[in-house]
């Protein structure tokens, strides 16, 4: 096949030619120049004093360096070049076409937002200046916690959490929180959740200190309500539910569950991880949820950060405001000020108020959109995934499990059981496979409930152009899977690193967080 045949096939099958760049570039530490510099720091003017009053120039002895930190030395240009080929190493969403990236909700950030982040005025912020220096940052954050309330029917809202895990836990402490208030805290000891939400659910709920229950689908894939029955009694402290679950299937029912567990006495906690398909269509007030979280990372188009910094939005009712962690923004006398928690609250989750630029972020796409955008953001969102699905559908192997015939909402967990039985080749090879073609594929959460899962959601950011492509890269490596099935197990062959050696993951011996924790632990052993 001549070159411009090649070309031509690709185009046809909606692939785009791809091979990620290779540089074998060391670790920022290794490029260091003892007395390399890339900026000249100032001296410290006579001048300038402490709050105390004292120069700074002369400090005691006591809380200067005995040695200089450990930082590396380079100039700018190698910095520049560092960072630039290791970007040329690294997938991602202004890169790809991402949509294997299921229930990360991973969509497209709008620069102007990183421009309004990136000014002075909010790059130079710093978390204890006075409540009258930061009058516009309160503003922002008052008003997105009036969206927030708008968006969930909830009362109120704290945007302290740096992330959706750490906002599902500041909800497991409210509610225990709330239980102490009863004075039945110590009986209540159980929270009941899904095998398909999300498993920070279950996580935070442990680490709360609770047992957790967890619930099964039934043969159609929904929640099972006889289980629950089943499963509260007096001990019920809470449930903690995703809806729609990680499967895409949005739980009609859903105030059902609700009623069952008010009736033990427990409270309902709505993770709204997979709300990007439920914006001013269905709020969690009118499905009787007591408290409720929203990434903002995810559903209101920040950037993902890989963990943080993020912000987990914790909005609940009246009832439980005063459970809130602080500081929580008020506005008296025409002014804005941070006020700790009341006696009741839980106190700090995180330092300071929040991530303010994310916050920002967040602020300005849904005041660039409105309330009739944010609906249109679901509505596509919704008309992505189900195109999507029926596509994906006509490959053969393919199969979307429970609730047949019925459409989903944001995402979908398929399973490649049917081509894994016929070619051997599993969902995780698929994705090996897939990074070739330069997009994200992802499976699922363990366990593996479905079968040779592969988690898909394509949010409102992409036109069918992009949805098209995806598919065809998925049709593509099935065809393989058939016919070359080495050629997939084998995969990828166009990224800089083939094959990741999993065993070191499992062994916590060869683990090191930093680079210098590296050295210590691995450099002479030779188990790098």
């Amino acid at each position: 096949m001549t070159a411009m045949e090649n070309i031509a096939t690709h185009r046809k099958q909606q692939m785009r030619r791809y091979h990620q760049a290779r540089w074998d570039e060391p670790v920022i530490f290794e490029l260091s120049q003892p007395g390399e510099r890339g900026i000249l720091v100032p001296e410290v003017e006579p001048d300038i004093v402490s709050a105390a009053g004292q120069p700074l120039a002369g400090l005691p002895a006591t809380m200067l360096r005995q040695r200089a930190p450990a930082l590396p030395e380079m100039s700018q240009n190698r910095v520049l070049r560092h960072y630039l080929r290791l970007s040329q190493e690294t997938l991602g969403a202004d890169l790809n076409v991402d949509v294997g990236q299921g229930t990360c909700t991973m969509k497209y950030n709008p620069k102007i937002n990183d421009q309004l982040a990136r000014q002075p005025g909010m790059a130079e912020l710093h978390p204890r200046q006075p409540d009258s220096t930061v009058q516009g940052m309160l503003e922002v954050i008052a008003k997105l916690e009036g969206v927030l309330c708008e968006v969930s029917g909830m009362d109120a809202v704290s945007l302290q959490a740096r992330g959706g895990s750490q906002a599902i836990f500041a909800n497991m402490a409210m509610v225990r929180a709330w239980h102490e208030s009863r004075g039945d805290a110590a009986q209540r000891d159980e929270v009941i959740t899904t095998i398909f939400s999300h498993p920070s659910d279950a996580a935070c709920a442990k680490l709360a200190g609770y047992k957790v229950i967890t619930l099964y689908p039934d043969a159609n894939g929904y929640p099972d309500l006889a289980a629950l029955k089943a499963a509260v009694s007096p001990r019920t402290a809470a449930l903690v539910i995703t809806n729609p679950e990680d499967t895409g299937i949005f739980n009609s029912r859903i105030r059902e569950f609700v009623d069952v567990v008010h009736a033990a006495g427990g409270l309902c906690v709505y993770d709204q991880a997979n709300a990007n398909g439920l914006l001013g269509i269905a709020r969690a007030r009118e499905a009787g949820f007591d408290l409720c979280h929203f990434n903002l990372h995810k559903t209101f188009a920040t950037p993902h950060a890989c963990g943080g910094p993020a912000v987990g939005a914790v909005c609940c009712t009246a009832a439980l405001a005063p459970f809130l962690p602080g500081p929580l923004v008020r506005h008296t006398d025409g002014r804005y000020h941070l006020v700790n928690g009341g006696a009741q609250s839980i106190g700090k989750i995180s330092s300071f108020t929040g991530t303010a630029s994310i916050m920002l972020r967040a602020y300005a796409w849904i005041m660039n959109l409105g309330a009739d955008g944010l609906r249109t953001v679901s509505e596509i969102a919704v008309l992505n995934n189900n195109y999507m699905m029926h596509e994906l559908l006509k490959i053969e192997g393919m199969a979307a499990p429970y609730a047949p015939g019925k459409r989903r909402i944001e995402q979908v967990r398929y399973s490649w059981q049917g081509l894994t039985e016929a070619t051997g080749v599993t969902s995780e090879e698929i994705g090996l496979r897939a990074a070739d073609f330069g997009v994200h594929y992802w499976t699922s959460h363990h366990p593996y409930v479905v079968p040779e899962p592969a988690t898909i959601e394509p949010t409102e950011s992409y036109s069918r152009a992009d949805l098209d492509e995806f598919i065809g890269v998925m049709r593509h490596i099935a065809g393989e899977a058939h016919s070359d099935p080495d050629l997939v197990k084998t995969a990828p062959h166009n990224c800089p690193v083939h094959r990741v050696q999993g065993e070191m993951l499992d062994d916590p011996e060869r683990w090191s967080i930093t680079w210098r924790a590296y050295q210590r632990k691995l450099g002479e052993r030779g188990l790098a």
